[in-house]
């Protein structure tokens, strides 16, 4: 991984994209496993009809796992210092999700070099599911 350096990030930059899926109904599964979130609607159409939901939809915080994945994919883990993000809107099996950031701010005043990025996921059809900030510290 080539690190971004500094001196060399502008506002409005954008960062490389990370698109993944169609997510499937295993990889609900396996993230219901592993984040402990067992809640029906993300693993049962009919319970999630009956919820008011069209059907089974993605967990939230795997879309948020999907962000976190478009940073570590930009630079290593412990240059992230911040990191967060607001749900806007659901996903469903078979849907793609592309994951953006683009640079909203550069500060080298509290000792570190550090960017902002405004994040956003969202699906195939361009539809915002996500929407997120995250500081990252540079050399």
């Amino acid at each position: 991984m080539e690190q971004p350096i500094f001196s060399s990030i502008s506002v409005g930059e954008s960062i490389p994209p990370f698109t993944i899926g169609p997510i499937d109904r295993t990889q609900l599964a396996l993230f219901a496993g592993a984040s402990g979130d067992h809640n029906p609607i993300h693993l049962d159409d009919d319970k999630a009809r009956q919820g008011g939901l069209p059907g089974t939809i993605v967990h939230g915080m795997l879309n948020m796992a999907f962000l976190g994945r478009l940073l570590t994919q930009w630079v290593p883990q412990q240059q992230i210092r911040r990191f967060s993000s607001r749900f806007v809107g659901m996903a469903f099996p078979g849907d793609e999700i592309t994951c953006l950031g683009t640079v909203a701010s550069c500060d080298a005043s509290a000792g570190e070099n550090c960017v902002t990025l405004e994040l956003v996921a969202q699906n195939q059809s361009g539809e915002v599911l996500l929407k997120g900030l995250a500081t990252i510290c540079l050399t």
